[in-house]
């Protein structure tokens, strides 16, 4: 009898699991049907890393613009843009220009993933509600698929009423905790048509050194 409670006990809570895996993919697949139906994206965000053992303790802001593949990402004093060929990185502090391809890493948010990122590579699990700013963000937890992530599990907080991301807190295997909240989000901005068109000469004219990876 104790064999057949214990049984049942496992079946319920590999339904109530299976039934939370898929309520969470639904919900994150609304979300990726929204924020792919607008033509461009413009988020302002914060980014901060903390790690106590470490004594790290980091804020930062940046802000990203995209358009399909195609991004244009400011961050800590350097500018990174992706023409869909290749990724410029400019370095003011350093004078340096890097021209390279597009990074394959799959395990990587890369500024063109940022928002879409969590469509691959993870399983998912429906997690805590709360409300934040009078705004109700339900999270969900996803585990890398990847045994060998560096990633332990990251936390994707969605508003529950406009499915847009709220933030992201990301767990490392370091016990390092990075966490990137949205403070703006735009959609279908007039854009330039040279937006994501890099002007290498005129670093070139001012003097930077180029890097080709």
């Amino acid at each position: 009898m104790r064999k057949l409670g214990v049984l049942v006990f496992i079946l319920i809570a590999n339904v109530s699991f299976a039934q939370n895996s898929a309520k969470a993919k639904a919900l994150l697949d609304q979300v990726y049907n929204k924020v792919t139906s607008y033509d461009n994206i413009f988020v302002d965000f914060k980014h901060s890393l903390h790690n106590s053992e470490a004594n790290i303790n980091r804020e930062t802001r940046g802000d990203v613009t995209l358009q399909g593949e195609k991004y244009l990402f400011n961050y800590l004093g350097s500018m990174q843009l992706f023409d869909g060929k290749k990724v410029y990185t400019v370095v003011p502090d350093n004078e340096e220009v890097t021209i390279e391809d597009k990074s394959n890493d799959d395990n990587a948010i890369t500024p063109s993933k940022m928002l879409t990122f969590y469509k691959t590579g993870h399983n998912y699990a429906w997690d805590k509600l709360q409300t934040i700013n009078g705004r109700k963000i339900q999270y969900i937890k996803l585990i890398p698929i990847d045994s060998n992530s560096e990633i332990k599990s990251r936390l994707l907080g969605i508003d529950v009423e406009t499915k847009h991301i709220y933030n992201l807190i990301e767990t490392g295997d370091n016990g390092t905790k990075t966490t990137i909240t949205v403070n703006s989000f735009k959609t279908n901005q007039t854009l330039s048509k040279s937006l994501f068109t890099f002007d290498l000469k005129k670093y070139e004219d001012n003097g930077y050194y180029i890097i080709r990876n």
